[in-house]
């Protein structure tokens, strides 16, 4: 029986969420006869993880279904018993960049994969708290549907199995290490009121994601189709294809990994910084590892946290940090791509070794790239006005600590990547 980790990472109230997860994971077990752990790793604070736990205590039983519910207190006791178990130097390091006091996207996907390991699952499955499933005639749309019948198995069983193809004959010997699709609804980052203010600053803003020297044409081409998911049209039947998925395609709220690929490389641990559980996405489309790209899209939606006098500022504080980012990134995104088959050994597996010598490369880099980036952002909100202007004050403050951030957590990942194997065989024992 083919043992799965369904993975829901939250830090708000989600309790539909949790209970439709559940079916989900109930399915999976049911139609594909999957042994399923849904883990739940829950950050909120204290009254909303009691009501996730009595929402936990009122699922229905379901068969070849276990549901974990780990507090950050049960999961910084892992942690702590893995690092101590691992033997590596700096263990309070390594628990830090594992559960840092802030927010990261990518730690807590981490922590995911790690308990994956210590369960013994096949593949990690990953949803997110502010996003729901379609519904067609009257059944929910579960991703698990595609994610389950060939992850980690040879391409070309899939291919073999009537699955549609454009995957290139010579990669059909390598695992299928990746299924996903997108999203429809809101934008997967909470920058819509600035188009509904003034467009020409938001394609200003979102083009800094873009290489600094990229073309005006090209940023604009990039600008038009960020963060849209796969728009707006519902679910009306299933597609899928095996390809190697290009990653603007999918979305960490609609993905699966395949163990081979998880347990070798880790997610950005970063903390406050939109887009850093990216990275896999990247690496699995660069080395030619196959996938499924299907279309059960997850319906996303927006928490009105991030619109609060608090929880604007240190939105847009994450989606700067994002925006810095991206110069370390799309450097180690262009030596991956060239390295191409070079970022896999001779059985198909990610050499982690050349990931963290590419992100060590770029540590280098002229910041002169993210000063300008800082420049255009506090030129374009001043420009927008009102919290916006308000929240630029702020950064001017801090411009010079987020430049040093950007930095430091590219060197924090290299040296999570060098430490991984050692982690993961500590949670597997």
């Amino acid at each position: 029986m083919n043992r799965v980790c369904l993975c829901l990472p939250t830090n708000r109230a989600c309790s539909a969420t949790i209970a439709a997860l559940h079916d989900e994971a109930a399915y999976a077990a049911r139609r594909h006869g999957a042994d399923v752990n849904l883990l739940i790793l829950d950050s909120s604070d204290a009254h909303t993880r009691a009501e996730h736990a009595r929402t936990v205590a009122a699922l229905p039983p379901a068969g070849n279904v276990t549901v974990h519910h780990l507090d950050e207190a049960a999961q910084r006791a892992f942690l702590r018993r893995t690092t101590e178990r691992a033997g590596l130097p700096e263990p309070d390091r390594l628990l830090h960049l594992m559960l840092p006091p802030a927010v990261s996207y990518g730690a807590c996907t981490n922590r995911a994969f790690l308990l994956a390991a210590a369960l013994g699952c096949a593949s990690v499955h990953r949803r997110d708290s502010d996003s729901t499933y379609q519904v067609h005639a009257g059944e929910p749309v579960f991703p698990v549907h595609h994610e389950l019948p060939y992850l980690g198995r040879p391409a070309a069983e899939a291919g073999a199995g009537g699955l549609h193809t454009d995957l290139d004959p010579a990669l059909r010997g390598r695992p299928v290490s990746l299924a996903g699709a997108s999203f429809i609804g809101e934008l997967s980052v909470d920058i819509g009121e600035i188009r509904r203010l003034d467009e020409g600053i938001y394609h200003d803003v979102v083009g800094l994601w873009a290489p600094g020297d990229w073309s005006e044409e090209r940023r604009r081409e990039l600008v038009e189709e960020s963060f849209t998911g796969a728009g707006t049209a519902p679910f009306t039947g299933d597609r899928s294809t095996l390809t190697v998925v290009d990653p603007m395609r999918v979305d960490m709220c609609n993905i699966a990994f395949d163990r081979a690929v998880y347990e070798r490389v880790p997610l950005p641990p970063a903390t406050d910084t939109i887009g850093s559980d990216y990275f896999l996405l990247h690496l699995v489309h660069d080395a030619g590892l196959p996938g499924i790209l299907h279309n059960r899209h997850i319906q996303n939606f927006h928490t009105p946290e991030r619109r609060t006098d608090t929880g604007f500022p240190a939105y847009q504080r994450r989606f700067v940090k994002f925006l810095l980012s991206m110069l370390y990134f799309h450097h180690v995104y262009d030596r991956m791509a060239a390295e191409g088959a070079g970022l896999l050994d001779e059985r198909h597996r990610v050499r982690a070794d050349r990931i963290v010598e590419f992100l060590r490369g770029s540590t280098g880099v002229d910041r002169t790239e993210n000063v300008w980036r800082l420049d255009r952002v506090d030129t374009a909100y001043r420009k927008l006005g009102g919290r916006y202007a308000e929240f630029a004050d702020r950064l001017a403050v801090e411009r010079e600590r987020l430049l040093d951030e950007a930095q430091s957590d590219i060197e924090d990942y290299a040296y999570l990547v060098e430490a991984w194997p050692a982690l993961v065989e500590a949670a597997q024992a």
